[in-house]
Formats: structure tokens, sequence, C-alpha cells
């Protein structure tokens, strides 16, 4: 891979265009010395170098949209943070440049001298890297002077961001399955055939899901496997190492799921600004009713007459198994991926039990979740950015309604 793709991979997964497209620069008119200004700010010039610059940076990054028009923007504003910086004694040290110059790199595995030597490559100068970096520095000092002591993080605002983190709201996963019953008696049909399925469905996301429609005995079948966006924290512990690793369209190796074998196809990924809780137990219900799948209409019939797990208690007394607080890595594994496509008390009537004759009725009371250490403060300081951004593009805005910027025509 060149340094070029490299880069924009790191870079576009793990920055996001539009966060850094705010702050990047543009080609110069042909006829104009690169060193003209072609805008000024209060009376500082934005040059056309500093523009090319800008746009150098992010055509390397793939951004979309009029790329001079961005650039040309992300630098004006920089000029005013920059200004408002100088007049207030709150300009960015040389340490701190350095350091937010390293954490920048480190964000795309480098450090800073690697991640210079790659820009240069392409023609991108370290100055404009340090003058990028020196802005974004000079206005959080700004921000957090006028604006920090304003804001308070209540205990009852982190519950809420770690109750959104565990939400549909929160980082989001979406697979398909395709999940083949096994006997003993066809174990090693099975093992093979899955085997080929793996082999010959990696990347195909049309493939996978006519296999699925063909092969797969799992509900999601008549989908096309698709099991659709679901929060990823809910996603059994096991089955998000495996699917985590993959590109989109990338399936995993055969996965046992007790008296069946599946695969799984990750069709998407959208990531969660938030930390988010550990899963670490489930609490959930089993019914078993005779005749097998034939019992889906007895199925529907209990379901409808629950709305929560405790309803069981007086709807079908003594006959339910309740289990609670399962560690999620003891919970069987083709009931864990059921319960990963459930909010709480929803149920599923996909699997079987006692060789087919037996429906299993499986319903997801809760689940258990616990914050990795300093997840709390975490959690404070992600809301506490998300605040004080709210406060510093207001106070930009005013910075550029008052500012005299002329334009070069």
């Amino acid at each position: 891979m060149t340094i070029r793709a490299s880069l924009t991979k790191r870079l576009s997964r793990l920055f996001g265009l539009a966060a850094l497209t705010c702050a990047l620069s543009l080609p110069a008119t042909a006829q104009q010395s690169p060193f003209a200004a072609a805008v000024t700010v209060n009376g500082r010039a934005v040059t056309y170098y500093e523009i090319d610059q800008r746009v150098a940076f992010m055509q390397l990054l793939n951004a979309p949209g009029n790329l001079p028009e961005r650039a040309r923007e992300a630098l004006i504003d920089e000029r005013l943070q920059r200004q408002v910086g100088d007049r207030l004694g709150l300009t960015a040290t040389p340490d701190q440049i350095a350091d937010g110059m390293e954490e920048f790199a480190a964000r795309a595995d480098m450090d800073t001298e690697a991640f210079i030597r790659a820009l240069a490559d392409e023609g991108i100068s370290a100055q404009t890297f340090r003058d990028f970096v020196a802005a974004g520095q000079t206005w959080r000092n700004v921000v957090r002077d006028r604006f920090g002591g304003r804001i308070t993080i209540t205990e009852d605002e982190i519950d809420r961001a770690l109750t959104l983190a565990t939400s549909p709201d929160g980082a989001q996963i979406n697979f398909a399955e395709l999940v083949i019953p096994v006997t003993p008696q066809t174990a090693e049909e099975v093992r093979l055939r899955i085997t080929q399925l793996s082999e010959t469905l990696d990347g195909s996301i049309g493939g996978f899901s006519a296999a699925a429609r063909e092969f797969s005995a799992a509900g999601s079948a008549r989908n096309g496997g698709g099991i659709g966006w679901r929060p990823l924290s809910a996603i059994p512990p096991q089955l998000r190492t495996i699917l985590l690793p993959l590109p989109i369209g990338g399936v995993t190796e055969p996965v046992p799921l007790g008296n069946a074998v599946a695969i799984f196809q990750l069709r998407g990924l959208e990531e969660s600004d938030f930390v988010t809780p550990d899963i670490t137990a489930v609490t959930y219900a089993e019914v078993l009713i005779p005749g097998g799948q034939a019992a889906q209409a007895e199925a529907a019939a209990l379901r409808d007459e629950l709305d929560t797990c405790n309803d069981l208690y007086g709807v079908r007394p003594g006959g339910f198994t309740l289990n609670e607080d399962v560690p999620v890595g003891q919970v069987p594994g083709d009931i864990a991926v059921e319960l990963a496509r459930l909010d709480a008390n929803e149920v599923s009537t996909s699997l079987t039990r006692a060789g087919g004759t037996q429906l299993l009725f499986v319903m997801l009371c809760s689940r258990a979740t616990e914050l990795p250490e300093g997840g709390r403060d975490q959690v404070r300081e992600q809301l506490f950015q998300q605040r004080i951004g709210g406060y510093a593009n207001g106070y930009l805005a005013e910075l550029r309604a008052d500012a005299i910027i002329d334009e070069t025509p």
C-alpha cells in the first residue's frame, strides 16, 4: 500500500472527513504569485500558497466537496482564532503545539517525524501541519478560558449518555448470518458445505444474501440473512471479536452454535464518540413448546400476552426457566446470537431443541453493563467537549460577523 493510500485510510477512518475538512487549505490561481494574498482577515493575509497546501492535505484525505472553497473558509477561521488568541495572551505554546502534532500523528499510527515525512512525500510542508495544529491548540485555549467555567456536567447527564451508548443511537454494527442445523449424521457434510460457503461468499454481499435464502435455517433467511443494525454492545463478545477485524463484506470462518453452525458477514459499522459500557451479563427466559417449528402459532399467542418477563409468572406459572445474570461468555452460542438481535422484553422463536421436536421461546429480560475503569470521567470529558463545542461555534460566528474580510477578486 502506498503512503498516500495508507494515510488516507488511517486518517479518514480515525478522524472523519467532516472533522478534518473544517480545518484544512486550497489551489492557487495560476496567474497569481503563490505568496500573494488571496484574502485578508483583519489585515492579515492568507496566501495562495497556504490555500494550495491545505487543498493538498484535503486531497490526501479524499475530502468531498469544493476543496478550494472549504480550504479558504477554514483558513479564514484559523486566522480569527489565532488573532483572538494573540489578543488574550492564549496563543499555543511550543510544548502544546508539539503535543498536538504528536497526538494527531499517533492517530495515524505514526510518530510526528514519520507523519511529517509522509506529508512531505505528497508535497505538504511541515509548517502547514504545524500551523494547522497551532491554530487548533490556540482555539482550545481560548474557548476553555472563555467558556469552561460556565459548564457543569451532572451525574444525571453522564447516566443518560451511558444509556445512549447502549441504545441503537450508540455504536452500531450491521451484519448477516447463515445458519445450518447440525446432527451427528450430517456433521461432516455440513462442515464441508459451510466452509466452502465461507470461502466463496467472502466479499460478496449479494452472494451471501442469495446463499442465506437458499441454505439458512434462521428466521433471517427471508431477509438474505440480514440482522440489520444492532448496538455493538449487545453483540456477544466472542462474535464481536471475529466480526470487527473484517472489512465490509468479509465473512467469518464457521462458528459452532450448539446444534447448528453459522457464518457471519460484516455489512456496516458506525462508531460512537462515547465510552461504551461492556455488557457483562444477561437475564433471559426460556419456554419449551412441543411441536418444534410447527408451534409458531402457539409461540405467537404467548408473545402477545407478555409485556415483560415478569408477566410469565402470571401467564405461564412454572412453565418457564428464568436465567438470571448469566455471564455473557456462558450463554449458549445459538441463544447468545438470538439475544444479540433483541431489545429488552423482545422475543425470539427461531431455535428448537430435542432434535427439532420442541420450539425454544427465548425472551430477553435485561442486560447488565459495566464501565471500563475511568469510564465516567471519560464520558464527563466527552460531554464537556460537546458542550464547549457549541459555545465555540457561536463565538466563532461572532468573530466572523465582526471581522473585516477582503478577498482578492
